[in-house]
């Protein structure tokens, strides 16, 4: 945390000094229009040589102090984001919020454990990791954690991450380019529907009278003005008409190019830094290199290529400025060559864009887990191995405090299922989703909540947390019997890691533990590995029958002082004490 706050204030002190630079140059360019006006004044009162001279010094002037003020205003923004970025990191760390989005929209309740481990949503493990600030980037975050990669793939990752997470000045930089940037999923969707949009070339008839016209319109001109016969002022006007007319007649699809394309010229731009600040960094693993050459195209970096449609976007506003339109397209119909020029760009770099926005959006979910493993040091890489072995030692939920959450060593081989008891509050829902959130953070290349681990990457279903379906006009029983069909569907095709908790809590005692028993038989008979968490003691007993496969565990509670006392520890063999008569006398309910 310490080196957030250095930052902070590093921070701090440059956004000040910018400001007060940013202040004078605004005091500066204000005098120099003053002075270019009265100058101008007195020009016009004494005719005076002099004058006119320094109304087109203050002019030029004042041209310079804007663009240097532009350029303030950019260095301000990026200034005001790292701070941000800073003070967010620190809020976050001595957790007074959480100031990331959390991810909602992505949230499926019909996937086998979006919902059921909080991926998504206040809190989840999206809100905790997502250092995103493109759509592209949260998008790919999102996609990510819903899903299993290769083992090849996850190791790829590993080294990727790792590297990152030496990178801190260079990810700073690079999240603060993507916060200026303002992109949302409207300006990303835009720019891929102009993307996959099909234009029709134009005709070579068209093209043609195209650099006709506007050249026999400034021979017309240049006529006019060696001559100065009226006669060519006549042509010039009919020229003039024409043009507008030829243009007219493309009006519709120029229109239709840039649709909801309001500021797309902005962010594309800043489409454009994000990748020349991956284009000009050093990479030492193998797929931060490959991502980076994914950037090279035609022998030019992606950069270059998105300055170009940038401009192109930008000089394709002209036209909806009244007399900026009426003038260049009169006169050299410039909307109609940035048409021709928008077509040519979108067939030339079509496939290549969405490469493009994949590598943005790779380098944002990376720079995510980066983050993780920078203020988790003591995280850990699992070793992985396709053994179907599965072992944690000192594993935690990530999301606890790391003060007070407590680690457990836990085993999947040679048994591979546990059957897990413990009362009430004593630790089994948070077990379980520690099982599960370390598990498909494995399964993403990510470090760990653990001092150690060797796992062979599985997907994970899980039956945690159904709620009634009142749209689907569906009960919690039935809602959970369709996930555990979801999850048996799912162990035809291949092993898993399962979860499941508590199931069947819509029945009686009776119907609840033998069907309980026949899901514990089916799903080892799939080969599944994992855990489900009971009270049905007569379910426990069945590791009798399956002594090579289940295994019981336990977390128990004490009394203590005539108060419980929970150590969430997990302990071999079936859970011996109880809580709930206890805690309902001591609170008087019986």
């Amino acid at each position: 945390m310490e080196v957030y706050k250095v930052k902070k204030e590093g921070f701090s002190i440059a956004l000040n000094a910018i400001n007060k630079k940013y202040n004078s140059i605004s005091f500066f360019r204000l005098l120099t229009i003053v002075l270019f006006l009265v100058s101008l004044y007195y020009y016009i009162k004494t005719n005076g040589a002099v004058f006119i001279a320094m109304a087109v010094f203050f002019f030029g002037l004042f041209i310079v102090l804007m663009r240097f003020h532009s350029k303030l205003v950019f260095q301000k923004q990026i200034k005001q984001a790292l701070l941000d970025i800073n003070e967010n990191e620190i809020s976050y760390l001595e957790r007074k919020k959480i100031p990331f989005e959390n991810g909602q929209e992505f949230n499926d309740f019909h996937h086998p454990y979006a919902y059921d481990l909080d991926i998504f949503g206040a809190h989840s493990l999206f809100q905790n990791l997502n250092r995103t600030a493109t759509f592209i980037g949260k998008k790919t975050l999102a996609k990510q954690l819903l899903m299993l990669l290769p083992n090849e793939e996850i190791i790829r990752n590993h080294k990727a991450v790792k590297e990152l997470s030496e990178k801190l000045d260079w990810r700073q930089e690079f999240l603060a380019l993507a916060k200026v940037s303002n992109d949302n999923k409207s300006s990303y969707e835009a720019l891929l529907q102009w993307n996959k949009f099909e234009s029709t070339p134009l005709s070579k008839m068209s093209i043609l009278v195209s650099f006709i016209a506007p050249v026999l319109f400034l021979g017309t001109f240049t006529g006019y003005l060696i001559t100065s016969n009226s006669a060519f002022l006549s042509v010039l006007s009919i020229l003039f008409v024409f043009n507008l007319g030829f243009l007219g007649n493309f009006f519709k699809r120029i229109q239709i190019e840039i649709e909801n394309a309001s500021n797309i010229d902005k962010i594309i731009n800043q489409y454009g830094l994000l990748m020349q600040k991956i284009e000009n960094e050093s990479f030492q693993s193998e797929k931060l290199i490959d991502l980076q050459q994914k950037l090279t195209f035609k022998k030019e970096n992606a950069s270059i290529h998105l300055k170009q449609l940038a401009s192109l976007f930008s000089n394709m506003d002209t036209i909806g400025n009244f007399v900026t339109g009426l003038l260049f397209n009169g006169t050299f119909l410039f909307n109609f060559h940035v048409l021709k020029s928008l077509i040519q760009w979108k067939k030339d770099h079509t496939e290549a864009l969405e490469d493009w926005m994949e590598v943005l959006g790779e380098f944002e979910m990376l720079n995510s887990l980066a983050n993780l493993s920078y203020n988790n040091p003591k995280f850990v890489y699992p070793t992985l191995n396709t053994n179907f072995e599965i072992d944690f030692s000192n594993l935690s939920h990530p999301l606890l405090n790391d003060k007070t959450r407590v680690g457990n060593d836990v085993s999947f081989h040679p048994e591979s299922f546990m059957i897990l008891t413990g009362s009430n509050m004593s630790g089994k829902s948070t077990f379980l989703r520690s099982l599960g959130i370390n598990m498909v953070l494995s399964g993403m290349g990510s470090p760990v909540c653990a001092s150690q681990a060797n796992v062979h990457p599985l997907p994970v279903l899980v039956s945690m947390r159904l709620s009634d379906s009142l749209s689907d006009s569906e009960s919690y029983f039935f809602a959970e019997i369709k996930r555990l069909k979801q999850i048996m569907d799912e162990l035809e095709n291949r092993p898993a890691f399962v979860l499941l908790d508590e199931i069947l809590r819509g029945t009686n005692s009776d119907d609840k533990r033998n069907g309980t028993i026949e899901v514990v038989k089916k799903v080892i008979s799939k080969k599944a590995i994992g855990a489900i968490a009971t009270h049905d003691i007569e379910v426990c007993l069945t590791t009798n029958d399956y002594p090579t496969i289940l295994i019981n565990k336990c977390f128990e509670v004490e009394i203590i002082n005539n108060e419980l006392h929970f150590d969430y520890k997990l302990r071999d063999g079936i859970c011996k004490n109880r809580s709930a008569t206890f805690l309902m006398k001591k609170m008087g309910v019986i």
